[in-house]
């Protein structure tokens, strides 16, 4: 790490995920094992499991983020973000459509019942938030959802990118406000530039490296 002193922390980041919801979307806690901070983000159900790995990493969360305004996603936000006394920031504005039609997502996925969240910040690209002491752009990458965002730092080469991008595959465009086209172009004019070395951790499964898949994904050839 640098010892400039506005550089951020990066030196101790770490992340936890927790799979939630029948849909074993990547919940991620990113937190700082210098500082104890952490940001949880997409906390999309299960909010007792994703509670539990908060208090057995014995962390302080400052804050909520969420990458899009899929039920899987955000299902869990509100009645986190009041456990813990936090705010919730993002998706963009553009997925507001989305939040606001969460209760009917969650009847359409059978997932009973959930609370509508209402994001305290929306973002826009070229906003900065923090997790864990480390600064993470924002980068606006619309084609799975109108206001899905991705979380980059260039320091640990990593992006947590939603459901943009999977490995071996790309997010659901057949869904509301979903278009091919807009989600191909957001990967390869905001992802892929950033590096063949960036390390990328999705909504769902393993993650992967943006070299890995611009040479092997079928859906970017």
């Amino acid at each position: 790490m640098s010892d400039a002193s506005n550089k951020a922390d990066v030196s101790g980041i770490q992340i936890t995920v927790v799979p939630v919801t029948a849909f074993q979307q990547n919940c991620s806690i990113v937190w700082n094992k210098n500082s104890r901070k952490a940001a949880v983000v997409d906390p999309g159900g299960d909010v007792d499991h994703i509670l539990a790995a908060i208090k057995e990493l014995d962390v302080t969360v400052e804050h909520i983020l969420l990458t899009h305004g899929h039920i899987d996603h955000i299902g869990g936000a509100a009645d986190l973000a009041e456990g813990l006394g936090v705010k919730v920031v993002g998706p963009h504005e553009a997925d507001r459509p989305l939040i606001d039609r969460v209760e009917e997502q969650a009847k359409q996925f059978g997932l009973g019942e959930v609370r509508k969240v209402d994001p305290d910040q929306w973002l826009v690209e070229g906003d900065v938030v923090s997790a864990g002491d480390a600064e993470f752009q924002v980068l606006h990458c619309p084609g799975h959802a109108p206001g899905h965002v991705v979380f980059y730092n260039a320091e640990l080469k990593l992006a947590i990118s939603g459901d943009v991008l999977f490995a071996g595959s790309i997010g659901r465009t057949d869904l509301p406000g979903g278009d091919h086209e807009t989600l191909i172009s957001s990967i390869k004019e905001k992802l892929l530039p950033l590096g063949d070395d960036i390390t990328f951790l999705p909504g769902h499964g393993p993650a992967s490296t943006f070299g890995h898949e611009k040479t092997t994904n079928p859906y970017l050839k």
